[in-house]
């Protein structure tokens, strides 16, 4: 599908924001994830919270790492920068272009295979760094690349296509992040666009380390042990020359449930998950109290989602080591060496 163009034609009666862009001008490349995934539905929520915000695309730097998740940056944004890293390293790269230009706005997608296993270690020192950026993890709880296997994130109990129950405990990257000094936290679900569109645009707009972990099911991965129409059983029952795949697309899953409620979403392989929106007098501003909320509910099997914490008088990595406010990459020669005088001034003082 990558070599399909979109049409470049804009219908005149598209509603445009204060910049005159159109919804248009915030997409990229035609997806090539299978239909129903709900990180397409992550990638459209990106694309209307910066169009909500008016954003000059070419001002954002969108990084990711290995996954299907760090594949959609290619679909959104398409006159912003970009860079897919590799699996895992997302964090380290985009915490050198934040550093080397400051002036960017740093969208971080990855997914739970890419910062709960390979790559939590780069997560961890990214979060308690401070730096300025908006991390999404589309977390999905398998690798969906590789054929399904259960990622860090997945529940212990759960089976996966082939029958297999995960004897694991899972890795819940919220808890993670707040305990390591996320200045904004939150969950949501890809399906619930009314707050997943709000909660990118805040983290846009909040100056720190925001975390978004966004539930999103996997659609490929739901045929069941037992199935004459599964692929593992016509795979054992048939001589064929070569093996091919065919997805069957699948409707996203939207949802639309009130603050304080809690809403059980069957998925598209029959499981379900309980999601708890957080209700309209939750405090966010109490870091310890949402690592308790957080665990209460997690104990009854349940998700929240929401703005879980936020310090609004929260500092960036630049503040934390004290750098200049003009970019480096713009500094000119004469500011980077200012000379021998000026070396053996700071020579001196430290004798």
């Amino acid at each position: 599908m990558t070599y399909i163009a979109k049409p470049k034609f804009h219908h005149p009666g598209l509603k445009k924001n204060e910049l005159g862009y159109t919804h248009r001008d915030y997409e990229g490349k035609i997806s090539t994830l299978c239909a129903g995934c709900g990180h397409d539905s992550i990638t459209a929520s990106i694309i209307e919270a910066c169009y909500e915000l008016s954003i000059e695309p070419h001002r954002v730097a969108k990084i990711s790492g290995i996954g299907c998740s760090s594949k959609t940056p290619d679909y959104f944004l398409g006159n912003s920068h970009g860079f897919n890293s590799v699996h895992g390293r997302m964090p380290s790269v985009l915490t050198g272009a934040n550093l080397a230009n400051r002036d960017l706005i740093y969208l971080g997608v990855s997914g739970d295979g890419d910062s709960a296993s390979i790559g939590f270690g780069q997560f961890a020192h990214s979060i308690r760094r401070g730096v300025n950026m908006t991390y999404i993890v589309e977390n999905n709880g398998v690798y969906g690349l590789t054929k399904g296997q259960f990622s860090a994130t997945a529940d212990r109990g759960s089976k996966s296509k082939k029958g297999v129950t995960n004897t694991d405990n899972a890795i819940d990257l919220v808890a993670i992040a707040l305990q390591l000094g996320a200045t904004f936290v939150a969950r949501s679900f890809s399906g619930d666009k009314g707050q997943l569109v709000p909660l990118i645009a805040a983290a846009i707009g909040h100056k720190g380390a925001s975390f978004i972990d966004v539930i999103s099911p996997c659609i490929a991965f739901n045929n069941h042990a037992g199935s004459t129409k599964s692929f593992d059983y016509v795979r054992e029952h048939n001589d064929a020359v070569n093996r091919l795949d065919v997805l069957v697309g699948r409707d996203p899953i939207a949802v639309d449930y009130a603050p304080g409620t809690v809403q059980v979403v069957e998925q598209h392989d029959g499981s379900k998950i309980a999601l708890r929106k957080i209700d309209a007098d939750y405090d966010p501003h109490d870091r310890l109290g949402a690592q308790t909320f957080l665990a209460k509910h997690a104990a009854k099997g349940q998700i929240v989602t929401g703005l879980l914490y936020v310090d609004p008088d929260a500092e960036d990595l630049h503040e934390h080591l004290n750098t200049v406010e003009t970019p480096l990459n713009t500094l000119e020669a004469d500011t980077l060496c200012p000379g021998s005088a000026v070396l053996d001034k700071i020579n001196a003082s430290l004798r």
